[in-house]
Parts: C-alpha cells; sequence; structure tokens
C-alpha cells in the first residue's frame, strides 16, 4: 500500500511500538494519523511535534462507549493498525481465571470491536488493517499461556477477516514480533529489538503488500521455521 499521503488511526500509540508506528508513518508522509490511546494526555509530544497531522483520539478498546465515538471521527480510513494489546497473564494454570479473561477481552475482543468499529471508514477507502500480533500466536509458550491464546485467537481472528475482506478488496496483514523493547516486555529476559526498527518494518511490509510480517531477527527466524514445521516451532518455545 502506499503510505504517503494516507490516513491512518494506530491504536495504543502512548508508548512503544504505537508511538514509533505515528512517528514513522509522519515520516513517511502520511496525511493525518489518527494516534489513539487510553489517556489522551499522554499524546501531547506527538501531537506537538507533528505539524498539525496527528489527532489524538481516547481509546480504550475494551469500552465500547470510546470505540462508538473515536469511529465517528473518520470518513474515510486508508490504514487501521491495531496495535493495542495487554500481556497481564502468563502461566494458564498458575495466573487468575481474570487475568487470563484481561487479556483475551483486549487482545481478541477489543480488536475485533475496533475492526468492526472502522470497517465502514476503510472500506470507503478500499484500505488496509493491520494487526500486530506476536511470535507466540504461532505456538504458545508455557509462561505465557494466557498472552499466548488471546494472541493466537486474535491470529485466527486475522484470518477469518482476510478471508472475508478481500472480497471487499480491503488487505489484511498480521505482524508477529519477537521480544521488543518496550514497557510490556520488561520482564522478558531475551534479547529484545527497538520499537523504532520494529514500526519501520512492519510499515516496510505493508508497503511491499506483505500478507504475514516478521519485523525482526528472531521473528524471522521463527516464522522461517513455522513455514517449515509448526510442530518445531511447538518445541521450541515449550523448552523456553
Amino acid at each position: 500500500m502506499k503510505l504517503q499521503g494516507s490516513t491512518a488511526l494506530v491504536t495504543g500509540s502512548n508508548r512503544g511500538i504505537g508511538r514509533s508506528l505515528v512517528q514513522e508513518l509522519l515520516a513517511r508522509g502520511a496525511s493525518r494519523v489518527y494516534a489513539a490511546a487510553r489517556d489522551p494526555k499522554a499524546l501531547a509530544g506527538l501531537v506537538a511535534e507533528s505539524g498539525g497531522r496527528v489527532v489524538a483520539v481516547q481509546l480504550d478498546i475494551t469500552n465500547a462507549a470510546q470505540v462508538a465515538e473515536a469511529s465517528k471521527l473518520v470518513d474515510s480510513l486508508d490504514l487501521l493498525i491495531n496495535n493495542a494489546g495487554l500481556l497481564g497473564s502468563g502461566g494458564l494454570l498458575s495466573d487468575s481465571t481474570e487475568a487470563i479473561e484481561r487479556d483475551m477481552r483486549t487482545n481478541y475482543f477489543g480488536t475485533l470491536a475496533v475492526t468492526r468499529a472502522f470497517l465502514p471508514a476503510i472500506e470507503q477507502a478500499k484500505g488496509s488493517i493491520a494487526n500486530v500480533l506476536t511470535v507466540v500466536a504461532l505456538a504458545s509458550m508455557p509462561g505465557l499461556g494466557g498472552y499466548s491464546a488471546s494472541k493466537a485467537a486474535a491470529l485466527s481472528l486475522t484470518q477469518a477477516l482476510r478471508g472475508e475482506l478481500g472480497k471487499r478488496s480491503i488487505g489484511v496483514h498480521a505482524v508477529f514480533p519477537g521480544p521488543v523493547d518496550t514497557d510490556m516486555a520488561r520482564e522478558i529476559t531475551l534479547p529484545k529489538t527497538s520499537p523504532a526498527d520494529v514500526a519501520k518494518a512492519i510499515l516496510d511490509g505493508l508497503e511491499r503488500g506483505d500478507e504475514d510480517i516478521y519485523p525482526d531477527a528472531m521473528a524471522q527466524q521463527v516464522g522461517g521455521e513455522f513455514a517449515k514445521s509448526p510442530k518445531n516451532v511447538e518445541r521450541m518455545f515449550a523448552a523456553m
């Protein structure tokens, strides 16, 4: 897709990958970026540095009223990036059911709610949707079982949307980052990629038209192995 002159909305824009995506969209010439976050005050810096091209949007993706209100802001949208997510649960047997439910409510149901709400605007532009997932959506990691399950559900959602919306000339992309140096991943001890580098790789993939985007070295390794043997990836993650 063409990002120069485009209109985009990025959820979870206040930090990490989301903030870097907004900055990179501006660098590539997007004409308007709706930067969404639960607290719009956290977006003040992005708005100030954008030259009027960033619009701050209050959006908790699990809040139906806020989702509905945000969807009224745009008539036509070239790109929706469902980046907002939650890593609130770990082991399926050790963490609370409530924590696992919160992950599912955000990562699956929240993504679905935002997609439904903005679909008329995306369809008007014949635009694209990109869902930021994770490599552990491909195979579960025991220490992240609840989070993995919620992102696997979001992957299934992405695949279903791809089949349905492709008939309407809407592109649907899945993004599978490995560990990224964000607040969400601060407890993960694996080597991490910077959010800025991940954002650049995501937008490179969108401009190429890649359906599945692996935006860092670990993700590319996992993606290559998954293409050969999903079972090997499952075993590799189970051993971590």
